[in-house]
């Protein structure tokens, strides 16, 4: 009888730190998220004067805990030439990546988001939008 006690016991102390340790999870988790969106509703893409840029290779990175992304943009005569990424973490935005040849099209960096990927879309513009406007 004492060992099925002892048994019962620990039972309930391993549940009670699964069940602490989910909870600290899922609050972090809730907390990351509400951040992240904010950051996503608050994110303003401000367009910059490719004829103030010299030639050259121009690297930025913007970065809201669920979506980042690092990007190359390569500047000639005054034109976007071409965007890499050095890397894009996307959840599951990958069809956004597609954007830099929107962007490259239009040598500009406020194109239409792409459809189903809008969070990452505006990273990945924030990004470039950085890139081209550090000095």
């Amino acid at each position: 009888m004492k060992k099925s006690k002892r048994k019962r016991n620990v039972v309930l102390i391993i549940l009670f730190i699964v069940v602490v340790g989910a909870s600290g999870f899922g609050i972090n988790y809730w907390h990351r998220t509400e951040k992240y969106q904010e950051s996503i509703k608050n994110l303003r893409i401000k367009e910059v004067d490719l004829a103030t840029l010299e030639d050259g290779e121009y690297i930025g990175e913007y970065d809201v805990d669920f979506i980042s992304a690092k990007v190359k943009v390569t500047i000639a005569n005054h034109n976007i030439q071409n965007i890499e990424y050095i890397y894009h973490n996307n959840d599951r935005g990958e069809k956004a990546s597609a954007i830099k040849e929107d962007m490259v099209e239009q040598q500009k960096i406020k194109v239409d988001a792409i459809s189903g990927a809008t969070n990452s879309s505006k990273v990945i513009q924030k990004a470039v939008e950085l890139a081209l406007s550090e000095k």
